[in-house]
């Protein structure tokens, strides 16, 4: 998969990419990001990339010239599956999505910033909007790197165990169950004896039910929406 990343401070992904999964991705062959400052693109001496709203108000807001230019010349040297444009208004991302991008071979993430993009941007030149959250941040640069983690460890070969991001939490629409490992019993407190046991159905069992009733109590609308 290539991902490319088009921001306007492209540093805040150095401790992210040389890290975790994302390097372990990028080693194995198996993720080719690239970052593009979007200030590379911009045809003024100033390299601004930005200007006043029209009708005023607070906030500065992106332009469409130097944003077209970055896309189109990143189309002009392959196909893209996906432009994405991160923003706070945008549907908020969930496993789904994630289990969806992770099937495209190539991916646009632009991030936003300052008050945000003109509006055209949005109308013609992305493909589809991710937010991470119902708040605002002061760019799109860790929404981006939320994109990219939460996609790339489903990349089959990414992860030394290929059936650990199927029991993860929202797979199957419910929370994950508890987890447990050595020792059975630390200062008095102990691992449920079913998982100590041999019976593999009892576990799956027990394992379906906690993920069950922490799901009950911790987000209840999960189970809304599968009613």
């Amino acid at each position: 998969m290539r991902i490319d990343i088009i921001s306007l401070f492209p540093e805040m992904f150095a401790g992210f990419l040389e890290s975790s999964i994302p390097l372990r991705a990028r080693k194995k062959g198996f993720l080719d990001l690239q970052l593009h400052n979007l200030r590379d693109y911009s045809t003024n001496r100033y390299k601004s990339v930005d200007d006043y709203p029209y009708g005023g108000g607070a906030g500065m807001v992106i332009s469409i010239e130097p944003v077209d230019n970055c896309i189109s010349a990143l189309k002009a040297e392959r196909d893209y599956d996906e432009v994405i444009f991160t923003s706070p208004d945008a549907p908020v991302l969930d496993q789904p999505t994630a289990n969806t991008l992770s099937l495209c071979r190539n991916i646009i993430i632009l991030c936003g910033h300052y008050k945000g993009v003109d509006e055209r941007i949005r109308e013609h030149l992305v493909t589809r909007e991710i937010s991470i959250g119902d708040y605002v941040l002061s760019g799109g640069e860790l929404a981006a790197a939320v994109i990219t983690d939460a996609v790339v460890r489903l990349i089959p070969g990414v992860l030394n165990d290929e059936t650990s991001a199927l029991s993860d939490s929202f797979q199957n629409g419910l929370l994950s169950p508890p987890v447990y490992t050595r020792p059975p019993e630390y200062k008095g407190w102990k691992v449920p004896e079913v998982l100590l046991g041999g019976n593999d159905r009892l576990k799956e069992q027990w394992r379906y039910e906690q993920a069950l009733a922490r799901t009950r109590e911790r987000r209840p609308s999960l189970l809304d929406d599968k009613a």
